[in-house]
């Protein structure tokens, strides 16, 4: 943007942004003590979510050490010095879930100053869906039928038979499951709790038990098939003890 001369003569450019020069940043670098400050731990935890039968389920592991040695809770790890936060979160989807190349999102900041009791820690959380066709055998058992005790978007922490969660992580799930009702009406995150084909009746079932309310099926199914977000495949579902359906699938390679 060029400014106008008070001379009238025309713009003039406006003035240069000073840098400082390089060898003052040399000199913090070998003068700076970082030890002089405190410094909160950081930390990702990763709401991995699922639906199976009529229940969103989600994955929870036993924790072995203290705190909270033998409570339930979201897999998750401190952030290594020489990793960003969304390597860690691939880290902890690869060795702790088994899962690779499923839907990720980061969800929220967690800062309580007393949320672990080791010592300050932030922990950034991140929601990944995962369709139940995709989980091994030895990993599906560790996912827990996930009670929300609260309607619509409220919002709140959730609840799991097993038990009371370790640290907040009854609360982090619950931020994740008010997140995944807040988009589904506007983002075909759904999608991805689906396999590849599947079904209208499928699809309105993931939409019912994420909601937790039943819909009318007739406007749901124009509402689906006018949203350009399917692709009839052509086929219909095979082995099943009632008419047939037709097979469709998500017809865009994202749902972010």
């Amino acid at each position: 943007m060029r400014v106008a001369s008070k001379s009238g003569r025309g713009p003039t450019k406006p003035p240069r942004r000073s840098e400082p020069p390089q060898h003052e940043d040399a000199a913090l670098r070998a003068s700076y003590d970082p030890s002089q400050y405190p410094r909160p731990s950081v930390a990702v935890d990763v709401a991995v979510i699922t639906l199976k039968g009529e229940r969103l389920h989600a994955l929870l592991v036993p924790r072995s050490a203290p705190p909270f040695r033998g409570r339930l809770a979201l897999p998750g790890s401190f952030v290594r010095l020489d990793e960003s936060l969304d390597a860690a979160v691939q880290r902890v989807l690869a060795e702790k879930a088994g899962l690779r190349g499923v839907f990720v999102e980061q969800l929220y900041t967690f800062g309580a100053v007393e949320r672990d009791p080791r010592m300050r820690v932030i922990t950034v959380a991140y929601v990944a869906l995962v369709a139940e066709e995709r989980l091994a055998e030895d990993e599906g058992h560790r996912f827990h039928p996930v009670e929300i005790p609260w309607e619509g978007e409220t919002g709140g922490p959730v609840e799991v038979a097993a038990g009371e969660l370790a640290f907040d992580h009854a609360g982090i799930l619950g931020k994740a499951i008010q997140r995944l009702r807040g988009k589904l009406g506007y983002t075909p995150i759904g999608f991805q709790l689906l396999p590849d084909e599947f079904t209208l009746r499928d699809l309105l079932r993931v939409h019912e038990v994420v909601l937790g309310r039943p819909l009318n099926k007739d406007s749901f199914r124009r509402r689906m098939l006018a949203s350009g977000d399917l692709s009839a495949t052509g086929t219909q579902e095979a082995s099943v003890d009632h008419r047939p359906a037709e097979l469709y699938r998500f017809a865009r390679r994202s749902a972010v």
